[in-house]
């Protein structure tokens, strides 16, 4: 419906507004980055040299990201909330799939996986579950791949998709950010995050990626300003560039 009179009037004002403005431009600036989570995830597959076992947590639309996958043994997890169809592996919760994992009632009990993928619910405690899951099935030369770990804006960040009535409009990022700066505070792992694709987080076990964060933490309660001001501390931000050069130089044959 149009807005007319004082309406119009008012809605043209919020369109203009500063951070309407800035949220509108930082969406369009992610999505014309490149390479793609897709792109990094083949890349990371293609170093390992070998026969590769993939597996994705949040698939929703397979063409977005999944179908494109370049892996020999390829998994999907999707409960088909938001994608009907809903044509992958294992149509569970990703809990439910690590239960039934765990319990051997799918796949090998000791399967283990060269790269994951994780895109599901995008709020920090189902993202640290699935972290905590995955890196039990994870090779110990493979890698996790996250999504949405950079949010542009707190509206980007926003723990409640629906509200779309924002700066932000219809894109969401939630609070992966959050799981993923806790998990920069555990020297168990090495990460790093590649500023393209809404944020592309990265952990692995044994290549040097990025250091951990060291000391207490300087953003305890998770406040968005605080990790706005230092992404290169909190994320590990890096161009892809410089990451792949500490791949192509920790595996220089493949």
């Amino acid at each position: 419906m149009k807005l007319l009179g004082k309406e119009f009037s008012k809605g043209k004002k919020v369109l203009n507004d500063p951070a309407f403005k800035d949220a509108q431009e930082k969406s369009r600036s992610e999505l014309n980055k490149r390479p793609t989570r897709t792109d990094i995830i083949n890349y990371l597959l293609s170093k390992l040299n070998r026969q590769t076992t993939y597996l994705e947590i949040g698939v929703r639309n397979p063409n977005d990201n999944h179908a494109h996958i370049k892996a020999d043994k390829k998994y999907g997890v999707d409960p088909g909330v938001e994608f009907k169809d809903n044509p992958v592996s294992f149509q569970l919760t990703s809990d439910d799939f690590f239960t039934k994992l765990d319990k051997g009632e799918i796949l090998d009990k000791g399967i283990l996986f060269d790269v994951v993928f994780i895109d599901g619910l995008h709020l920090a405690e189902q993202v640290d579950r699935d972290i905590i899951n995955c890196l039990r099935y994870l090779k110990d030369d493979g890698f996790i791949v996250m999504h949405d770990c950079s949010p542009p804006t707190e509206w980007h960040a926003r723990e409640n998709y629906a509200y779309k009535h924002s700066p932000a409009g219809v894109y969401w990022n939630g609070t992966t950010w959050k799981a993923f700066v806790k998990w920069r505070h555990e020297n168990s792992v090495h990460s790093c995050c590649i500023d393209t694709d809404w944020g592309v987080g990265v952990i692995a076990k044994n290549y040097a990626i990025g250091n951990s964060i060291t000391g207490p933490s300087t953003n305890p309660f998770y406040e968005f300003d605080v990790l706005d001001k230092d992404r290169k501390t909190y994320l590990n931000l890096m161009k892809f560039e410089d990451f792949k050069a500490i791949i192509d130089k920790a595996l220089p044959g493949n």
